[in-house]
């Protein structure tokens, strides 16, 4: 698909985005990141558990109303409510957008004092072709 294809969505989620009063919500922890907020109230962190609290965050009642769109954390694209509904539709019931983070973390670079470098862009197309397809 042509770019061009893609101009009339990109501008409708932009708007959507965009809406007076709303906020996004980056809900794009990695496995690590909210591995420390579950050690705080000694939460083990494994993926039964990332999901109970992200299905709390994607079915808060009444989120769509202070939430134009929300960065997810690629696990979490996957993810499903415990009786099987994908967040991805609850969300979209919601009329929220929902974008993905893409980056797959930093790591040093070498020869520098401390700098790093994102990791992620030699495979990005065909990542982000799966995560439009799953809803993103």
């Amino acid at each position: 698909m042509a770019a061009t294809d893609f101009r009339q969505e990109l501008i409708s989620t932009a708007n959507a985005v965009a809406s007076p009063g709303k906020g996004i919500l980056a809900a794009d922890e990695s496995t690590g990141t909210i591995g420390k907020r579950f050690d705080g109230i000694n939460v083990e962190n494994i993926e039964e558990n990332r999901r109970a609290y992200r299905e709390l965050l994607v079915t808060t009642e009444g989120l769509e109303k202070y939430i134009s769109g929300i960065i997810l954390f690629e696990e979490t694209l996957y993810q499903k409510t415990a009786d099987g509904t994908p967040f991805v539709d609850i969300l979209k019931k919601k009329g929220i957008a929902i974008g993905i983070k893409v980056d797959l973390g930093v790591r040093p670079l070498r020869a520098t004092d401390g700098e790093t470098y994102t990791q992620g862009w030699d495979n990005l197309a065909d990542r982000c072709k799966k995560y439009y397809e799953q809803g993103a």
